[in-house]
């Protein structure tokens, strides 16, 4: 198999309430801006946070299926980006469990960077598009050719 040098990854998690039901969305896409993947699933009762989480954990994951080199990881997340480029402590010991949980899922790839974006970003709109679709229902996991 072919891997890709650069995998651009857009995550999005939420929930109704907090804590309350909540899901994942996510697309991967090429340095070309082709969607390559787009995953939506729920995740049972959680908090906003721990879903933020779980859509990168989920993300990196399925990453791994195109690359071993450089991901690009979006999110609309404050919180999440922060930690993961460790301008802000983690206080919280949940979530710094699910922090080493993607810490351990970087492994698999030469780099891996965070950067924050706006709820605004056309690629955030996507995936948080995606995960409402989870709630009506209509999860996704596919791949794109």
């Amino acid at each position: 198999m072919t891997f890709i040098d650069l995998i651009n990854l857009y995550v999005d998690g939420g929930c109704r309430g907090n804590p309350g039901p909540g899901a994942i969305g996510l697309i991967i896409k090429n340095s070309d801006n082709k969607i390559l993947y787009e995953h939506a699933e729920c995740i049972g009762n959680t908090t906003n946070n721990r879903a933020e989480y779980t859509a990168l954990i989920k993300g990196l994951d399925l990453c791994a299926k195109f690359t071993r080199k450089k991901v690009c990881c979006f999110s609309d997340s404050t919180l999440v980006i922060n930690h993961m480029t460790g301008t802000w402590r983690l206080k919280n010991d949940e979530l710094r469990a699910l922090f080493h949980e993607v810490k351990d899922k970087e492994r698999v790839f030469e780099e891996v960077v965070y950067q924050h974006v706006n709820r605004t970003n056309q690629n955030i709109a996507i995936a948080d598009s995606l995960l409402s679709n989870a709630f009506e229902g209509r999860g996704v996991s596919r791949e794109r050719k």
